[in-house]
């Protein structure tokens, strides 16, 4: 079984590749089907599930991140993972470091390199270009970096929990969003845009 969670707008399905690349360990059967939801859905955030039989589309209600957001800490619940995994359905081992209003920015277990958020991957700014979590890291294997990782200047590099580096949540239903991390500076607009462009120009219908 498969599971990913998109937005549809006027456009189509937002970053639709990247999640269709996504379910297709469920075959082609699951594949025809989110092709024929894809032409059809409604504009919203939906839940995926997919198998060998199919999908199963499931309404969700919008995303509880939101620019200006503060952070809490914790050690991630997958850090004795081995590398990046696919996104486990609800509740799946995030459900327990989720907190209504805050955003928990997940570490290793030493509580010293920063590997995602409870709901969101996260990246920074280096002044020239985006810092992405080394892609060995246990963490959830997401389709919102995917997309910058594709199409946006990055480089590879650990997030320290104690540095001044500015980051940026980032997920297929909100897209990029600002956080209040005491001592971060803050994001600033023109690679946020950038990230906003490039959603937009991955969104459609089949």
């Amino acid at each position: 079984m498969c599971w990913t969670t998109l937005r549809v707008d006027e456009a189509g399905v937002v970053l639709f590749d990247l999640h269709r690349a996504r379910l297709a360990r469920a075959g082609a059967e699951a594949l025809r089907a989110f092709d024929r939801f894809a032409r059809e859905a409604d504009a919203g955030v939906w839940g995926i599930a997919a198998g060998a039989e199919g999908i199963r589309p499931q309404r969700r209600s919008a995303s509880l991140l939101h620019d200006g957001m503060p952070v809490r800490w914790a050690p991630s619940p997958v850090a004795a993972a081995a590398g990046p995994m696919p996104k486990p359905s609800p509740p799946g081992p995030y459900a327990g470091v989720r907190a209504p209003g805050v955003a928990t920015l997940l570490t290793d277990a030493g509580g010293t390199e920063i590997l995602e958020s409870c709901s969101a991957a996260v990246v920074g700014w280096d002044g020239t270009r985006f810092v992405c979590v080394p892609y060995d890291r246990p963490r959830v294997d997401s389709v919102a970096e995917r997309a910058l990782r594709a199409h946006l200047p990055f480089r590879e590099a650990p997030l320290p929990v104690r540095d001044s580096t500015p980051l940026l949540l980032l997920n297929a239903v909100k897209g990029p969003c600002r956080i209040a991390a005491e001592g971060r500076e803050p994001f600033p607009a023109e690679p946020y845009d950038a990230i906003l462009n490039v959603f937009g120009a991955l969104t459609r219908r089949p």
